[in-house]
Parts: structure tokens; sequence; C-alpha cells
């Protein structure tokens, strides 16, 4: 996400979102494929909503300062996701009637793999690393989405492995730019 800027007055935002986005994917991934046992999973909820969900959101805010629309659209919409998961489960989830729920959860997933596979279109035209952290990032809302249409918790695991690949790709295009930044 890192496009140049003729505005040197705000630094560059795409290094503190990643690491937000990676961060927060990680635990959350973590726990979809199994690796923190049930119950323990709530530890994603403080990150969805304030590294995940407020973090991405500012820095989605900067990209517009320094006329990114790329990483503003990105990082706006991923603070959003957040949010508006944290919101989901800690409100929403018990909500939702048992029958429903596959299909309602699928359909916010699968809404998500269909916005995330056109920016994924956009960042063609980025660097290696970040294009990397969309394409694994539209495979794992996809295999999510079908692992809660379906039911089918081995997908979902899957789905959490694949986010596990994708946390670790948005810290590498993260580190790319901070380390990029102290290079005077």
């Amino acid at each position: 996400m890192a496009v140049t800027s003729t505005n040197p007055s705000v630094a560059d935002p795409a290094p503190l979102g990643l690491a937000a986005f990676a961060l927060t994917t990680f635990v959350l991934s973590a726990a979809n494929a199994g690796l923190i046992p049930k119950g323990g999973d709530a530890a994603v909820l403080g990150l969805a909503f304030a590294y995940g969900g407020v973090t991405q959101l500012c820095a989605g805010m900067w990209e517009f300062k320094r006329n990114n629309t790329f990483g503003a659209t990105a990082f706006s919409s991923y603070g959003a996701f957040w949010i508006s998961f944290f919101l989901l489960i800690t409100y929403f989830a018990a909500k939702i009637p048992p029958d429903a729920a596959p299909s309602a959860i699928g359909f916010f997933l699968l809404a998500w793999g269909i916005f995330t596979a056109y920016m994924t279109i956009a960042a063609l035209r980025l660097s290696k690393p970040v294009l990397t952290v969309f394409v694994l990032l539209t495979i794992t809302f996809f295999v999510l989405a079908a692992g809660a249409f379906t039911s089918n918790p081995g997908m979902s695991m899957a789905g959490g492995y694949l986010g596990l690949a994708t946390a670790i790709a948005a810290w590498y295009a993260s580190a790319m730019g901070v380390i990029a930044s102290t290079r005077g």
C-alpha cells in the first residue's frame, strides 16, 4: 500500500495499518485453526476493536490525507471489518437463530471475500508483498465463507491456517515499510 505522496506532513500509515491487520488476523486465525482452545478465542475481541478496528481506520484516514485512494479504501474498510466483527460477536451473534447462523455468517464472510477480490485486482499495481497479502486474504475469506455456509469445522480450520499465512505476509509487508522508512 506504499504509494508515493507529495504530502510529507504525514508519515506513511501503511506499515501501521498492515501491522494492526496482521496482529489481529493472527490471533483470530489461531482461534479459527484450533490453536486457541474454545473460550480463549475471546482474546481477539479487544484487538478486533482497538488495534484491528480503530487503528486501521485511523491509518485509512491518514491515507486519505496522503491522497492514496487504495490505502484509504483498504485500511478504512478493514478497520470497519474488525469493528463490525467485534460488534457481531459481542452483541449480535447470539441473537441469530441457529438455523440462520450458517447463511448469516457465510454471507458476511462472502461479502468481504468479494470486496477483497476486487481490491486484489487493484493491488496488482502495488508491491509483491502487499499483493501476496490480498491474494491470501481473498482465499481465506472464501474458505471461511464456505466453512460457515456448510457448517464444516475442517473448512473453517483450513481458513484459520490460511489466515495465519495472511498475517505473516502482512507483517512482512509492514516490516518492509518500517525498515524502508529508517533508511533516511
